[in-house]
């Protein structure tokens, strides 16, 4: 039998052996706030020691995973002279990424719609992770006057070639095909394949992630690249990126604009400019 709780903004539902945990916050975009970082972070903690869980999966309520962490109500406690709660809220979120990056119990992570940020923390260190054509991906710490933290530098730093460098400075945006062939996804499953999907998973009895990647790869289906992606780049990314400062990337970008008239460079260009330097800076040092 499942059963199904809620505390606050966070769903748990437990079928079998596996847990699904999903984020319930659908009007903010599942938004990370305090509250569901900390329920995560117990609930994480509590099933690594139960014999009884062999595989947690998790995904958002929603057309979003997460837009990425609640940035806005850590601004208000500052503001406020709160600066405590605020020092918690990362000390959590950043806790709970370093839990699902070093756990003991696959991860699965269903990314069908929007994740930024904070979200991308909460997923992108599980083990799985299965994109749709739903899913939208993007750090946009830079145009917000922060840099890429929940361990992306981690995860970005060994996309291929220089593309990291490309996502955590301009912003990007990847769509799921995108995801999979950089590595950020570990599989593609059309939306519509979902249901099924979960089914088949929770009567697994077993976290072999052998056994978990093979039920995965019956619904999985290649992905192909839009034409304008800029993966299809990555030979001048590559050229551009590879630059050890900003300013050096911005010149590589316009040089390489004077002999292409390719839309793609001219955004990349516009939204390192809009960006706040000082965040370029700390961002591609930490990449």
């Amino acid at each position: 039998m499942a059963s199904l709780s809620e505390t606050n903004q966070v769903l748990v539902e437990q079928k079998n052996f596996t847990r699904t945990i999903i984020l319930n916050r659908p009007r903010q975009l599942n938004a990370l706030s305090s509250q569901m970082i900390s329920r995560l972070l117990e609930l994480f903690n509590g099933y690594e020691d139960d014999s009884n869980v062999k595989l947690v999966i998790v995904k958002g309520q929603g057309r979003a995973f997460s837009a990425g962490g609640d940035v806005a109500a850590v601004v208000h406690d500052v503001n406020q002279g709160n600066w405590r709660f605020g020092a918690k809220y990362f000390w959590d979120e950043f806790s709970l990424n370093y839990r699902m990056a070093t756990y003991s119990i696959p991860q699965l992570s269903i990314l069908n719609g929007i994740v930024m940020g904070g979200g991308a923390g909460a997923s992108i260190h599980g083990r799985f992770r299965v994109a749709t054509e739903n899913s939208v991906f993007a750090m946009p710490e830079t145009a917000l006057g922060l840099f890429p933290d929940v361990g992306a530098s981690y995860f970005l730093s060994r996309l291929p070639g220089f593309y990291g460098e490309y996502v955590g400075l301009t912003g990007a945006r990847l769509d799921g095909a995108e995801m999979l062939e950089c590595g950020l996804a570990t599989h593609f499953v059309p939306a519509e394949k979902l249901p099924s999907l979960e089914e088949a998973l929770i009567e697994v009895n077993t976290s072999d992630p052998v056994v978990i990647s093979a039920i995965i790869d019956k619904f999985s289906q290649r992905s192909h690249l839009k034409g304008k992606s800029a993966f299809h780049r990555l030979d001048i990314i590559d050229r551009c990126f590879a630059r050890r400062t900003v300013e050096d990337i911005l010149s590589a970008l316009e040089r390489e604009a004077l002999s292409s008239n390719d839309g793609w460079i001219s955004a990349a260009i516009q939204s390192l400019k809009n960006a706040s330097p000082m965040s370029l800076k700390i961002s591609l040092r930490s990449v």
